[in-house]
């Protein structure tokens, strides 16, 4: 932790070896400057926030009611805003984090233009994103610690000494911006070395977490679509191993890796498995295969053919040349997954669901607790899913099991908002409501994320904005909708100059020039009227 007393000391010790050449140089302005930059290197960044992470894994482990929460983020602006937004609302960012998703990557950041989530998006613009989400954070840091500075000052013009020791506080406990980011690499964009590779450079621009997935990195697809196609399980914990390596290489010691697993919805597979012996994981992998007995005599030219207990079984093969799995046997298969995971260097678990419903995801968790007793899930609240519809089935579901009468609903077509105001419908809602305590407690998961938050919501901000701009209210649309609500709801962001880093920029050019300092806050500066 950084102390204001003590490195305006340290300062001022340097400045007095040097004082011949360096007597203009304020050790308060010094000290200052520091603590506006606390994190120098991403690696700082990934040090500091690994081990918050790897806390509120042993907080959780003791208490599963402290779970933990993200957002995803497709701008640093966005990462900010949520933090400034917390560390208002709720006093502090603890158990909050930041999830970046390669879905908005590849439609929103890609020089492609906008992609769906195949890993068709540039790699680079991963760890891009991460030291842009972390910039951004740290400038939240710096403009709030300069109005703790502008206080001090204000309060020993004042001589108010009570005043100046309660700010100086709040500089020494400063509490960052700076939050664990869990980055997702998809598939690793390649083979292991490749995989290693990105994550180096994600680990280098501040991940402390690395999420992974188990399907083909030339085959990958959201995790929410069809066509999914996963990889044998010796592949899977080669590139685990490589992300560890990279977190190990760049001294993040306690770096965590999530793995994912998108079984329960896929279907196929590129690669039959290589097996040494029976039970072992390439034949486990392999038992799940939909295959057909067929006699010698049977083998067409460019079978692929397993021999099985004596039997020969011949997987069936589509057209594209792709396996497939037998049906039914996603969860078994993603149980098996989970399990080796965490046997193999995984510290978290991510499963793809097709809805978020806490009994599934809790039924697959206490299969894996039989095995892996402190195993946790990092879920995906996705935008993939129509809670409301799924929620309203589900209660509905209740409802008919306790012998209610549900004579006045249509199941299929709960979403209608004729239905709103039932009882049906605030049952759903609670439900919603309690989905993540629920699922920390009944389920494993430790942490909650929504993928697409941001993407919605500026879809739904610009609509209302455009409807009414263009339309009948003109200007009005813009003051009454946003710039009204953003003063009367104290938003920072109304001051949208202080936000980009003017008032930083003239505290620098005062250090710099003193009185010759040529500063954009004098009177003429229109963001006066907001104050």
């Amino acid at each position: 932790m950084l102390n204001y007393q003590k490195e305006m000391n340290s300062a001022d010790g340097l400045i007095k070896k040097n004082l011949s050449t360096w007597d203009a140089i304020n050790p308060e302005f010094v000290a200052r400057m520091k603590l506006q930059n606390r994190f120098k290197t991403g690696l700082d960044i990934a040090k500091y926030t690994a081990a918050i992470m790897r806390k509120d894994m042993k907080d959780y482990d003791a208490d599963s009611s402290q779970y933990t929460q993200s957002l995803g983020c497709w701008h640093g602006f966005i990462g900010q805003q949520k933090m400034i937004a917390v560390k208002k609302h709720h006093g502090t960012t603890d158990k909050r984090y930041l999830y970046l998703s390669g879905w908005m990557i590849a439609a929103l950041r890609s020089e492609f233009g906008p992609l769906p989530d195949q890993s068709m998006h540039e790699k680079t613009s991963v760890p891009a994103l991460i030291k842009e989400l972390y910039d951004f954070l740290k400038q939240a840091d710096a403009r709030e610690i300069r109005q703790l500075f502008a206080a001090l000052d204000d309060a020993k013009a004042a001589g108010d000494e009570v005043a100046v020791q309660r700010v100086q506080d709040s500089i020494d406990n400063f509490q960052t911006h700076v939050v664990p980011i869990i980055a997702d690499i998809d598939a690793g964009f390649g083979n292991e070395e490749a995989t290693y590779l990105l994550a180096k450079k994600m680990i280098e621009a501040g991940a402390c977490a690395i999420q992974i997935e188990n399907q083909v990195s030339d085959e990958k697809q959201c995790g929410h679509q069809d066509g999914k196609v996963t990889v044998p399980h010796a592949d899977f914990i080669a590139k685990i191993r490589a992300v560890r390596y990279a977190f190990l290489e760049l001294g993040i010691d306690d770096g965590v890796i999530v793995a994912r697993t998108d079984s329960l919805g896929a279907g196929l597979t590129k690669q039959i498995a290589v097996t040494e012996k029976p039970g072992d994981l390439g034949d486990l992998y392999n038992s799940y295969l939909d295959c057909e007995e067929i006699s010698a005599d049977e083998m067409n030219n460019g079978d692929v053919v397993l021999n099985r207990n004596g039997q020969l079984l011949r997987p069936k093969r589509l057209a594209s040349g792709l396996f497939q799995f037998r049906e039914g046997t996603g969860e078994d298969r993603c149980v098996l997954d989970c399990i080796t995971s965490l046997q193999n260097g995984a510290d978290l678990l991510w499963i793809e669901t097709s809805t978020p419903h806490v009994g599934q995801i809790g039924g697959m968790v206490k299969r894996i607790r039989e095995v892996v007793k402190d195993a946790k899930l990092v879920y995906n609240n996705s935008p993939s899913f129509n809670w409301t519809l799924n929620f309203r089935q589900q209660a509905y579901d209740l409802m008919a099991e306790s012998g209610e009468d549900v004579t006045a609903y249509d199941r299929a077509g709960l979403m209608d908002a004729k239905y709103d105001d039932t009882a049906l419908a605030v049952t759903a809602d609670k439900m919603i409501k309690a989905f993540q305590m629920d699922g920390a407690q009944g389920a494993g998961i430790f942490h909650h994320l929504i993928t697409l938050p941001t993407y919605h919501t500026t879809a739904l901000s610009t609509d209302q904005l455009a409807k009414g701009y263009f339309g009948e209210e003109g200007m009005l649309a813009y003051v009454k909708g946003v710039q009204r609500r953003e003063i009367r709801e104290g938003l920072a962001c109304v001051k949208h100059q202080d936000m980009a880093g003017s008032n930083i920029g003239d505290d620098h050019k005062e250090y710099f020039s003193g009185a010759a300092a040529l500063k954009a806050s004098g009177e003429d500066n229109t963001m006066n009227q907001f104050d």
